[in-house]
């Protein structure tokens, strides 16, 4: 099942909020509970949910870490893939107060039992964007293709990493059920054009002021909607298609009464065309997650 963002008019409660959907950066950011403001527990009856997902790709790794939070419910996780040992290591942690992943900034830490990691974020223009859903909605500001560098340590192994990477900061009230694919990505066109994606169907996806963002040269511009074919390549409304190679993957399932998690995260490679510009190598992320939250 698909979460569909529907003009507020149609949503109930959001009839009398500001005009949404919204992107920016720019002006007429509505007047709504957002980062970096405090926002409350519940709002027209459902769940506040706010997390950040950063990863960066490179030839000799690929690693994301994640800290996500439903209500007075927090989690987090990380994930690494060793492309040079074809080696994956990953952990989820729901105990209160863990450490595993910490978030400060442009510094992103992992400390676990089997990995550490010390990442730095660098710059790229961000793309902010709020979408109803159910009678609340989601906020976002993704950033992508900016470099990120760091040092890990894995099995008794050393990677100094230097690559580019992704940035996702989320929050809002989305609706109870809500089901989504993402990919997000790096990389270079045949003409030499450094490419960066941020694509989903599902959630803050309606036809216009999404969060639907393509990176060319670091410049983002939205494009139309896209028809995921599963995690295994994306179509534009141009015809051009992003397909993915499956590298590694992590499949995990929660079910913790009032809150269910179904999700499939993938690392690979990428190659066809990216609304309408010839890829000739890509690296990064599929997504497919189903939550009751």
């Amino acid at each position: 099942m698909q979460s569909v963002c529907r003009p507020p008019d149609s949503l109930g409660g959001m009839s009398s909020a500001p005009d949404i959907p919204w992107r920016g950066p720019g002006p007429g950011r509505p007047d709504l509970p957002l980062p970096p403001g405090p926002m409350p527990l519940r709002r027209h009856g459902q769940t506040r949910k706010r997390w950040r997902y950063v990863a960066v790709f490179a030839a000799e790794a690929m690693v994301c870490a994640a800290r996500a939070q439903v209500g007075p419910f927090t989690q987090s996780f990380w994930m690494l893939w060793d492309r040079q040992r074809g080696e994956r290591f990953a952990n989820t942690s729901i105990r209160p107060g863990s450490r595993e992943v910490r978030m400060r900034g442009p510094n992103v830490e992992i400390d676990a039992k089997s990995v550490s990691a010390r990442l730095e974020i660098g710059e790229s223009p961000p793309v902010e964007s709020i979408c109803p859903s159910g009678s609340g909605w989601g906020w976002t500001r993704k950033r992508a293709g900016m470099p990120v560098r760091g040092t890990i340590e894995a099995a008794g192994r050393r990677i100094a990493i230097e690559g580019r990477g992704v940035d996702d900061e989320s929050a809002g009230y989305h609706r109870r059920h809500t089901s989504w694919l993402w990919s997000a990505g790096v990389g270079r066109a045949v003409d030499g054009r450094a490419l960066a994606w941020n694509l989903v169907e599902g959630i803050n996806d309606p036809p216009e002021r999404s969060e639907r963002a393509v990176w060319i040269d670091g410049d983002p511009h939205e494009p139309a909607p896209v028809a995921f074919q599963g995690i295994e390549a994306i179509q534009f409304a141009d015809g051009s298609l992003l397909s993915f190679g499956e590298e590694c993957e992590r499949v995990r399932r929660e079910n913790l009464v009032l809150l269910r998690s179904d999700y499939r995260l993938r690392f690979g490679t990428f190659s066809g065309g990216l609304d309408g510009v010839e890829v000739a190598g890509g690296l990064g992320v599929m997504e497919q997650h189903d939550a009751l939250w």
